[in-house]
């Protein structure tokens, strides 16, 4: 069986969702009821720095196209800010869409705070007061349709809480869920714990809820991945054999590439080992122009599945030689997959 990674195809250069003017992120995708790829993604104008500007002005968008490679042209924001006192009211981000019989679920990180608005142009540091307390109330929600083209409804109060003694106790955000066919959904997440005044390593849990609605239960009071196991951005999905999962390997030490990403198998949802081939996709990507270009960031990773079978590998990405602070332009880009026994580029 051939590996995610040597599935992976020549990127097309203008492919993905990027907007003039705005920084693009975590790009996820589904096909609507009009028979056209639907991409919701985040984006926060360019006026203020990429990170941590997120943390306090990002906002969910939809764009759409005919293909899944795209371009995808912007439509509307789906998720605008809405007002500090509600617990999403300040930053939306981390979309992932799915759907569960007629409805379309859009699972996505918020958080609010309760003080002025970034000024363009002006410093935006960790240690900004504004940030500190946006980065404390990071919680995952959902938002729910009848149809791709909305209207939202918003819920009041998140689907993943904090707890406080437990590894979640700082923050829950990277909502990775796999919708099953009886409606009850697996939810693999990042996590934080409150140590001291500050926050611990980021950690992957894992929750479960008979209906998307909830209520989810966290599935056991350790991390799913061990700690030397340092990982971002979870994507899991259902097989024959349990689960699948890739996530971004953020000291390189699992799949040999910092920041590239890992690919997991787990019978059950918590008992996880790494595949027999780890590395699942790399930043370094072959165009198809014949050009090789190590990006600057390669995150989020979202797979498109069509006809049960993944199609597409969505991310986003980031010009520049790495880090954010040192990338001009973000978007979100996508390689399309050879068909499983087919082999592709590897990246």
């Amino acid at each position: 069986m051939s590996s995610l990674y040597d599935r992976l195809l020549p990127a097309p250069l203008q492919g993905g969702f990027r907007m003039e003017g705005y920084w693009v992120w975590c790009g996820s995708v589904i096909r609507g009821e009009d028979g056209r790829y639907h991409m919701f993604a985040s984006r926060w104008p360019k006026s203020i720095p990429f990170h941590p500007g997120w943390l306090v002005a990002s906002e969910v968008v939809r764009a759409v196209c005919d293909t899944p490679e795209g371009p995808y042209t912007f439509q509307e924001v789906v998720l605008p800010a809405r007002g500090a006192e509600y617990w999403d009211g300040r930053s939306t981000h981390n979309p992932h869409i799915t759907k569960q019989g007629e409805e379309y679920v859009l699972y996505y990180m918020g958080s609010t705070n309760p003080l002025p608005d970034a000024v363009p142009g002006e410093p935006l540091e960790m240690s900004d007061p504004r940030v500190i307390v946006a980065r404390s109330n990071k919680r995952i929600g959902i938002a729910v349709s009848r149809s791709v083209f909305g209207p939202w409804q918003r819920m009041d109060y998140p689907i993943m809480p904090v707890r406080p003694g437990q590894f979640d106790s700082f923050l829950t955000s990277n909502p990775a869920p796999c919708v099953h066919e009886d409606g009850s959904v697996l939810l693999i997440y990042k996590a934080r714990r409150y140590e001291g005044i500050l926050h611990g390593r980021m950690t992957i849990g894992a929750a479960w809820a008979p209906h998307y609605e909830g209520p989810y239960t966290v599935l056991q009071e350790t991390p799913v991945f061990p700690e030397e196991f340092h990982l971002e951005d979870p994507f899991v999905w259902k097989t024959e054999r349990g689960y699948e999962l890739i996530a971004k390997d953020m000291d390189g030490n699992l799949c040999g590439e910092m920041h590239a990403g890992i690919h997991a198998v787990s019978p059950d949802g918590l008992d996880w080992r790494l595949s027999n081939t780890p590395m699942a996709y790399s930043r370094t990507i072959r165009w198809e122009d014949g050009t090789i270009r190590t990006m600057g960031s390669f995150e989020r990773p979202f797979l498109l599945f069509q006809e049960g079978r993944p199609t597409h590998l969505f991310a986003a990405t980031a010009d520049g030689p790495g880090g954010f602070a040192n990338a001009s332009n973000t978007w979100n880009m996508v390689i399309p997959l050879a068909p499983e026994g087919q082999g592709g580029e590897g990246g």
